[in-house]
């Protein structure tokens, strides 16, 4: 996006006191980025919610010089910024209420592919738990899907490098900007990742690292994904934070259970048996739950042409042959009431011809 107007969206991110929640709504407001900037005080005295405090921040921050800094480090470290209202933003994303205003990513990073599993745990992992996850991720690979977690010790570092060991894309989720590795000890993995893959984060460069950051990163690994798996936690934690925010965003869990006494396997008792994840053995558990099939065994599209199919199932079909999509935009692009959409996406599936995915997306079987 050109410079002059990333600098404004950039700037919205930092003034003090706003959250991702409330800057969408103070864009939203306003009608764009620069016009949150542009707006009269006594305009800005009328949102709901905006109180002085954060008017004057908005008048009298020096946001955009900070956002014009942030924009040259980018272009001198090939770091790309994304914007939560344009197209090349992660579709997973968009309905998360507290997702990054923007998403800073430096790699070959495709977000948007057909399958996306974060793989979590605990930073203490055992033998058993790194073997578990490499076995799982060797298991994944025919389903070519990409691969999040946090770059951390542990469970997530094993699942980068299996990932990468098995020709699979893989991203790193930082709780802190891309000027640095967090720990230091995975530069090099994540040298190697920017090959087929990246890092992403959405806190800009050379600020300090905060622990509540690595709790905040947490519903980027979150929303990003259709599936989480957790391999080994104990009975609090990150990764328990990570499976809490995928159940609320209407995602997948899964948890490999252990020993009843086994600190490493407590927080994943804990979420089978309140069944905010289902038990996972192996790579077929997930098969099974999300209806995953190898690409090389699925349904070739042309058999849809067999179909009895009506004019508006013809319509949204050959909507979906773009790519998967959220059930608002079919509604927009088949110029149909939502009603009449969700009613044809149903017929749609029980004639086996498009499935459902998280987060309201449709796409052709």
């Amino acid at each position: 996006m050109p410079n002059d107007e990333l600098k404004y969206k950039v700037a919205v991110t930092i003034l003090s006191g706003i959250g991702a929640i409330n800057a969408k709504k103070l864009i939203a407001y306003c009608g764009g980025a620069e016009a949150v900037f542009k707006e009269s005080k006594k305009a800005l005295y009328k949102i709901p919610g905006l109180g002085e405090k954060l008017v004057n921040a908005i008048k009298d921050s020096d946001a955009i010089k900070q956002a014009e800094e942030e924009i040259r480090f980018m272009e001198e470290n090939d770091i790309e910024a994304l914007y939560f209202l344009d197209k090349d933003y992660p579709r997973r994303l968009i309905h998360c209420e507290d997702s990054p205003v923007i998403l800073y990513t430096k790699g070959k990073v495709d977000f948007n592919r057909e399958k996306v599993i974060s793989i979590i745990g605990t930073r203490k992992a055992t033998i058993n738990g790194k073997a578990f996850t490499e076995k799982l991720i060797e298991e994944l690979a025919p389903h070519k899907p990409l691969i999040i977690s946090g770059l951390a010790y542990g469970i997530d570092i094993t699942a980068h490098k299996a990932a990468l060991n098995n020709h699979l894309q893989t991203v790193g989720i930082l709780a802190h900007g891309l000027d640095k590795i967090y720990p230091t000890a995975h530069h090099n993995v994540a040298q190697k990742m920017m090959q087929n893959g990246g890092i992403a984060s959405d806190y800009r460069h050379g600020g300090p690292i905060f622990n509540k950051q690595f709790a905040e990163r947490n519903r980027i690994v979150a929303g990003l994904s259709d599936v989480t798996v957790v391999v080994e936690s104990a009975e609090k934690g990150g990764s328990l934070i990570t499976a809490e925010l995928a159940n609320g965003y209407n995602r997948d869990v899964f948890a490999v259970p252990g020993r009843i006494n086994d600190e490493h396997s407590m927080g994943c008792n804990k979420l089978i048996k309140a069944n905010k994840a289902a038990l996972i053995e192996s790579v077929k558990d997930i098969e099974y739950i999300m209806g995953w099939q190898i690409e090389e065994n699925r349904p070739n599209q042309q058999t849809i042409l067999f179909q009895e199919l009506n004019e508006p199932e013809t319509v949204i079909v050959n909507i979906l042959k773009e790519g998967p999509e959220i059930v608002d935009l079919i509604s927009t692009k088949a110029e149909f009431p939502m009603s009449k959409t969700t009613t044809t996406l149903l017929n749609l599936e029980f004639k086996g011809v498009v499935k459902s995915l998280p987060g309201k997306i449709y796409q052709l079987i």
